[in-house]
C-alpha cells in the first residue's frame, strides 16, 4: 500500500480529529438532554407526590371538620369533639356515659347551636359548663388555673368541645393529660396536632394554642423549649 503524502496525512488527521470532536459534542449534548429530561421528570414526580400529600391532608381535614372529630382522651374520664348536635350528645351519653359537657365556645344564647345544646343537655340531665376560650389568643396561667378547677370539679365522664374540635379542645386535652394524669410531654403535646385537625404553622392564628402549651410547660413540670 503506497505511503501517504504529508498533505494527505495531515488531511486524514484533521478529519479524524473533527469526527472525534463531533462524537464528543454529541455525547455531551446527549448527557445534557438526559440531565434536563431527568430533572423535568423529577420535578413532575415531586410535584405529583406533593399534590397527593396535600390532597390526602386536605381530605383528612375535611373529614374531621365535616364529621364530629370525636376522640377519647382518657377513656372513662375525658372525651373531645367538634360542636355536637343534639343527636350526638344523646349518642355520647348512651355510649360513653357523659355526665358533663364543657363548651369552650362560651355562652351564646340566641345562637341555634347553643340553644340546641342547652336544651338537649337539660333534657338528658347532663351538666353544661360554659368556659369561653379563643383559639387565636394565648391561654394565660390564670385561665389555666380556672380551667383546672373546672376539670377537677366536673362530674366525669366529661365531653369537652369547641367548634371544630381541633384547637381549643386540643389544648384543653393536652393540659388535662399533663396536669391531671401526668403523662409525658410528648403524649400531652400530641393532642394539639394535625391528627385532630390542628394546623401547626407558626403564622396561623390557632398556633396560639401551641404557644400557650409551650408557655405553660414550667407550670406543668416540663422543661421550657
Amino acid at each position: 500500500m503506497p505511503a501517504l503524502s504529508l498533505a494527505e496525512s495531515a488531511k486524514t488527521t484533521t478529519k479524524l480529529g473533527f469526527r472525534s470532536r463531533e462524537r464528543a459534542t454529541g455525547i455531551v449534548a446527549a448527557l445534557l438532554h438526559w440531565a434536563g429530561t431527568t430533572a423535568r421528570m423529577s420535578g413532575v414526580v415531586l410535584g405529583s407526590l406533593m399534590s397527593v400529600a396535600l390532597g390526602a391532608g386536605g381530605l383528612h381535614l375535611g373529614i374531621l371538620h365535616l364529621g364530629d372529630n370525636f376522640h377519647a382522651v382518657v377513656p372513662g374520664q375525658l372525651y373531645r369533639s367538634a360542636q355536637p348536635t343534639p343527636e350526638l350528645i344523646a349518642d355520647y351519653q348512651k355510649e360513653y356515659g357523659i355526665k358533663t359537657v364543657i363548651n369552650l365556645r362560651g355562652e351564646n344564647v340566641g345562637s341555634g347551636w347553643y340553644d340546641a345544646e342547652l336544651a338537649e343537655t337539660s333534657k338528658l340531665g347532663i351538666r353544661l359548663v360554659n368556659f369561653r376560650m379563643s383559639a387565636k389568643r394565648e391561654f394565660t396561667q390564670d385561665r389555666f388555673t380556672e380551667l383546672m378547677a373546672v376539670l377537677r370539679e366536673a362530674e366525669k365522664p366529661i365531653l369537652v368541645h369547641c367548634m371544630s374540635g381541633s384547637d381549643r379542645s386540643g389544648l384543653v386535652s393536652a393540659l388535662y393529660l399533663a396536669a391531671v394524669t401526668k403523662v409525658s410531654e410528648e403524649q400531652a403535646d400530641n393532642q394539639i396536632s394535625f391528627r385532630y385537625g390542628h394546623i401547626p404553622l407558626w403564622f396561623s392564628p390557632p398556633y396560639a394554642m401551641q404557644r400557650s402549651f409551650e408557655a405553660l410547660k414550667p407550670v406543668l413540670g416540663f422543661s421550657a423549649s
